[in-house]
């Protein structure tokens, strides 16, 4: 059995995730391929990690490709959180990931709507409400949260979330739109305002794509899912994908079956680490080198288990959260 060394899997993560001057490249969608994803929760992680990478590419170049050539989406992903993806990548992440998510989101906002005044049945009032908030997107061709409001008043119905201190009553339309997002039928474009914005604009899937993407069955996007987790990041272990994906263990690893991922013992590691298996070669070292990465960068963010690069200081660097 293999066994990559730290100083094997450090090399690995300054090749692979374009951290050394030599290999950067030219484009927000290579940077994405190469990573797998770019964390888009906090706006400016998403720009910073890409001119990390980058030889010098401006914010309205990246704004291009996100916004007018869509080479990469903005979707909600992985443990429920905000990701730049491929596009190519789009059709596996919603099966394998957001697909549940919205399951479980619908549950809870047909629990709040059922707990609302004058919402007699929070199913059939959810189905309208969702079906006139498309109809207001289409016709708009992209808008903002409160503009579709504006247009549907079924959507400004306040809704009962929380109880005690915790409670509130937002606008549905705030919960219907993310809710449509999760089920794919609706992506977010240009923010409202500038780059460091996080209010974007909703659109039609089917019209910011201009094509429909054939989708794809749960077990095959979860593989596909695991392949480039491992392609960016392997070895890695089990721990470290369940944490990045969010995937059950038993999901976990009926991936790491398919895509017949082979075990490695990893150097100052009690579990087994995951390659695929055409990634066996050893990795040669790379030269010194220093990277400025930002909140939530995809290489920060890749494992769970991170003492293998980051010693003795991540408690310094990263609390329990």
């Amino acid at each position: 059995m293999r066994e990559p060394t730290t100083q094997e899997r450090r090399a690995r993560l300054v090749r692979r995730h374009l951290l050394a001057p030599a290999g950067r490249v030219l484009s927000v969608a290579a940077v994405t391929e190469a990573l797998a994803a770019l964390h888009s929760s906090d706006p400016s992680t998403v720009f910073l990690s890409v001119r990390a990478r980058t030889d010098g590419l401006h914010p309205e170049e990246i704004e291009r490709e996100l916004y007018d050539e869509r080479t990469v989406l903005r979707m909600l992903g992985m443990r429920r959180t905000l990701f730049v993806v491929p596009r190519s990548a789009r059709p596996f992440v919603q099966a394998a990931c957001a697909d549940a998510i919205a399951a479980r989101e619908r549950k809870r906002l047909e629990s709040a709507l059922a707990a609302t005044p004058g919402i007699v049945d929070p199913r059939a009032w959810l189905l309208e409400a969702e079906a006139a908030a498309l109809d207001a997107v289409n016709a708009a061709g992209e808008a903002a949260t409160a503009e579709v409001v504006r247009a549907v008043p079924l959507l400004a119905t306040k809704i009962q979330l929380g109880v005690g201190r915790w409670a509130s009553q937002p606008s549905a339309g705030s919960r219907v739109l993310p809710l449509l997002a999760a089920q794919g039928k609706l992506l977010r474009g240009r923010p409202r305002g500038s780059w460091i914005s996080s209010q974007y604009r909703w659109a039609s899937t089917r019209a910011w794509l201009g094509e429909d993407q054939e989708p794809v069955a749960a077990p095959d996007a979860t593989a596909a899912l695991v392949r480039g987790w491992l392609r960016a990041n392997g070895p890695g272990t089990e721990l470290d994908l369940r944490w990045w994906t969010g995937l059950t263990a038993r999901a976990t690893r009926a991936a790491l079956a398919a895509v017949d991922a082979v075990a490695v013992r990893l150097e100052g590691c009690s579990g087994l680490g995951f390659v695929l298996p055409d990634d066996l070669e050893p990795v040669g070292g790379a030269e010194p080198a220093a990277a400025l990465l930002p909140t939530l960068d995809a290489t920060t963010m890749a494992w769970k288990e991170r003492d293998w690069y980051l010693g003795p200081h991540g408690a310094m660097l990263f609390d329990r959260n």
